[in-house]
């Protein structure tokens, strides 16, 4: 297919013109802010949490929308019902790669190391038994889409790619389920089973289940190796309102359950190149969860920040694992790294009690996003050598976006941030250190650096586990807005 080449439509350099306070100096990178366009549609935007938006070549991969309504609407891909596709951006310019033939919408998940892109299209076609528009896992080679196909079912998903092009998600076949795994793989509920899958050398081969009908794959290393959760039963546990859920590790064939701290609900967040898995599961009882590592065949409990809730969201090559966790007595979530033993509080921004860290790089650079716990507009961070600093920094003078989240940092520690617009449009927001050297950087723009420091969290009422819990599976387990199914979940 065809892929079209446009201009990045708008680029802002900044650069710090007046001194930056010498313990930020000593820290942080100046960087050059890019706010990624659209293809003539109101929003464009990374997907989010728990994917790799950018690749260390400095390939970015995201959505952008075209001005052409959803002809599927009110089932629309877009919480706006605009057409929506997948774009590349590269040397200041903005790529769009085209969805299945029709007028259809996708997106993008991963990318590797040669820019080969992981994500959805829908097909064309409507599923006859919800009336919802189908999708198909596919991957964008050399500007062409590819179909990986499914098992027989009307959906399938692509979630990561490495760099020998294998790829890891999950696709249906046509055995009615009542309660598979749905929105904790990304979308859902589903009519039909969905198991995990590898797609390598134009074939998909089942990885299959921990015993349960319902699987999904996340996440797929350097060495092949592929994580993600699963059904163990067909019994409804009636505290988390699911069969048991297990995470897992597919290697060299085998799918190897990773067990749980106690409780009958885990889930993958990540993978590294070292064979790590980071997520959080249940603790005995499913009132409540924790962060874990596993490697080497042993489940490692986090533990949390003084509180009883907690998530593990990612696990860098250097082994370095992030996430959030409450502190004494439930009164906040708090960032944290964990290293060599040892959970720190990475704080937050001025103003804001709550924070969440989404990412880390093998250099130890951390980002994620700050928040009031009542409620309120969230701030991208980037967290390095013991200092959190708002990445709204960068912003040029008289900008109207805001960063509300950082999601990744790769090893060239250029950072996906989601940035927004007053009226509610979102952007895709590329922060390169300035010292790089890249193409169609715009203008520079003189802006001032202030002076922030972690704070102490606003004392406030508990948070209930539950309602935390329920929140971060929201945000973990939908990465576009593909309408619910509207079939029961168990």
């Amino acid at each position: 297919m065809k892929s079209r080449t446009l201009t990045c439509i708008t680029a802002m350099t900044l650069f710090a013109a007046l001194a930056i306070p010498a313990q930020l100096a000593a820290q942080h990178t100046r960087y050059k802010l890019i706010e990624i366009g659209t293809f003539g549609g109101p929003s464009s935007g990374f997907v989010g949490v728990g994917t790799h938006p950018i690749n260390n070549a400095s390939v970015a991969t995201g959505f952008a929308e075209l001005p052409i309504p959803d002809p599927n609407a009110p089932n629309c891909f877009a919480t706006d019902c605009f057409v929506v596709h997948t774009f590349q951006w590269h040397n200041g310019e903005l790529t769009d790669l085209e969805m299945l033939p029709g007028v259809n919408s996708g997106g993008p998940n991963d990318i590797n190391a040669t820019g080969v892109m992981a994500g959805i299209s829908e097909n064309g076609a409507i599923d006859p038994i919800t009336g919802f528009p189908e999708y198909d896992a596919v991957i964008w080679k050399n500007g062409q889409i590819i179909s990986l196909g499914t098992f027989g079912g009307n959906w399938s998903y692509a979630n990561a790619i490495n760099n020998r092009s294998q790829v890891a998600g999950f696709a249906l076949n046509t055995t009615p389920d009542s309660f598979n795994l749905g929105n904790l793989c990304m979308n859902g509920p589903f009519p039909t089973q969905m198991q995990a899958f590898i797609w390598q050398n134009g074939m998909l081969k089942n990885l299959g289940t921990l015993g349960g009908p319902d699987s999904c794959a996340l996440w797929i290393n350097q060495k092949g190796q592929i994580a993600g959760h699963s059904l163990t039963n067909a019994v409804i546990n009636p505290v988390t309102g699911f069969p048991t859920i297990d995470p897992f590790l597919w290697d060299h064939g085998r799918l190897l359950d990773l067990g749980s701290l106690g409780g009958a609900l885990g889930l993958a967040n990540w993978l590294n190149n070292r064979g790590q898995v980071v997520g959080q599961s249940d603790l005995a009882g499913d009132l409540t969860a924790h962060p874990f590592l596993w490697e080497r065949g042993s489940l490692k409990d986090l533990g949390t920040l003084g509180g009883s809730f907690g998530v593990a969201t990612s696990v860098s090559d250097s082994g370095d694992v992030v996430g959030g966790a409450t502190n004494q007595n439930d009164q906040a979530f708090l960032a944290f790294v964990w290293k060599n033993g040892v959970m720190t509080n990475l704080g937050t921004l001025q103003g804001d009690d709550c924070s969440l860290a989404t990412n880390v790089n093998s250099g130890g650079q951390i980002v994620g996003f700050s928040f009031p716990c009542a409620g309120g507009s969230s701030y991208a961070f980037l967290w390095a050598r013991g200092s959190i600093l708002d990445l709204n920094t960068f912003l040029p003078p008289g900008s109207d976006l805001q960063l509300t989240e950082a999601t990744f940092i790769n090893e060239r520690r250029e950072i996906a941030v989601q940035g927004m617009l007053p009226n509610g449009d979102t952007r895709a927001v590329l922060l390169v250190p300035a010292g790089q050297d890249q193409t169609d950087m715009g203008r520079s723009t003189p802006s001032t650096q202030s002076s922030l420091t972690r704070t102490s969290t606003v004392t406030r009422g508990n948070l209930t586990p539950g309602e935390m819990i329920a929140a971060l599976r929201a945000r973990f387990g939908k990465r576009y807005h593909i309408p619910s199914l509207g079939l029961p979940t168990q």
